[in-house]
């Protein structure tokens, strides 16, 4: 069956690889229609991600249909169509005991750390699919992108009408405004992109837009734009090491400071820019199953639209030469979709 492997960073292929077999007990085995292209991906083929293992076959934002289940299954049947939880998690561990199998201690995402749905058919554990009637298989693969944003508003606990920062307008800070959107909370945008920032208010309904331009002015730019105050909450998105190192000043005191990108770098400032303000720092890490279940609700329901989001598709056989063209900013991608179907 049809395949794509990154080989190693920059090296994608188009490969043939056997068909799964049959599903065992508590497994099903799906057919692969749509993969979402995220940030994790191209960090990936940029060799820019700590998580991803080489050689592997991404994908891990998916759009399936059940072609078959094992012994004991009985939340997915043979064709239901589902969004896909990519998160394997161990069950056992001081972390999934607790709740938080988004951080399992021996945690496996398919498609970084193990293979994943770049390919016609896989097996997976049949607890991980979550299924929609309603929604298309497109949306169905943007789920998890959105379930990034939803975990972080969580892990924020935002209050209606609180003012809320998000640094980076790439597709997770994109998933964590729409969150901060059904949260009610003020929500201002700071991006280096122009473009982006427009997306942002034109299709998001973002209240305030700003241009990063590492001026240092943007602390001011953000006071005029409350009253005065800076926001409560700022939600670092952009994956950068040097932005994440400076989201303290941002923050008013004793606000908190949330990183939800990721970066391979260390981050440096001074203890007293966090001490000072007694500012609370959190990290968020993936999502859990109740966010997938939540999201495919909300867009059942036309809570979100995910209109603007799919802006770039790609066949299975024009997909190497796509993926080069979505890395250029200018081509505008929000996201992309890969049929494999």
């Amino acid at each position: 069956m049809k395949a794509i492997v990154l080989q190693e960073p920059k090296n994608f292929k188009a490969v043939d690889i056997d068909l799964p077999g049959d599903p065992c007990i508590g497994e099903a085995l799906v057919r692969v229609h749509s993969v979402g292209i995220c940030g994790t991906d191209v960090s990936g083929y940029l060799g820019k991600m700590p998580f991803f293992t080489y050689p592997v076959i991404p994908g891990h934002e998916l759009g399936v249909e059940v072609l078959g289940v094992g012994a004991d299954v009985t939340n997915v049947k043979q064709g239901d169509r589902c969004s896909v939880e990519p998160y394997m998690n161990c069950g056992t561990c001081f972390a999934c005991l607790n709740g938080h199998t988004n951080c399992c201690e021996s945690l496996e995402v398919i498609g970084v750390h193990k293979n994943g749905g770049m390919c016609e058919q896989f097996i997976l554990p049949a607890s991980k699919l979550h299924v929609s009637k309603k929604l298309t298989m497109d949306q169905l693969a943007l789920v998890e992108t959105l379930a990034i944003g939803c975990h972080c508003v969580d892990r924020a606990a935002i209050s209606e009408g609180e003012h809320a920062i998000v640094l980076g307008a790439g597709p997770i800070g994109l998933a964590v405004i729409e969150f901060l959107k059904v949260a009610k909370a003020k929500v201002t945008v700071m991006d280096m992109n122009e473009t982006r920032l427009k997306f942002c208010k034109e299709r998001l309904g973002v209240h305030h837009t700003v241009v990063f331009k590492g001026d240092w002015t943007e602390v001011q730019r953000l006071r005029d734009l409350n009253c005065g105050e800076l926001p409560t909450t700022v939600i670092d998105a952009t994956g950068s090491h040097i932005s994440m190192s400076n989201a303290f000043q941002y923050a008013a005191f004793t606000g908190q400071v949330i990183y939800v990108g990721i970066t391979t770098q260390d981050l440096t400032f001074k203890h007293v820019s966090i001490h000072r303000p007694e500012l609370t720092i959190k990290a968020s890490r993936n999502a859990v199953s109740s966010d997938f279940v939540r999201i495919i609700k909300l867009i059942e329901n036309g809570v979100i639209d995910t209109t603007p989001w799919l802006t770039h598709r790609s066949s299975y056989e024009g997909f190497v030469e796509s993926f080069q063209t979505w890395l250029k900013p200018e081509s505008g991608v929000i996201k992309a979709v890969l049929h494999m179907k």
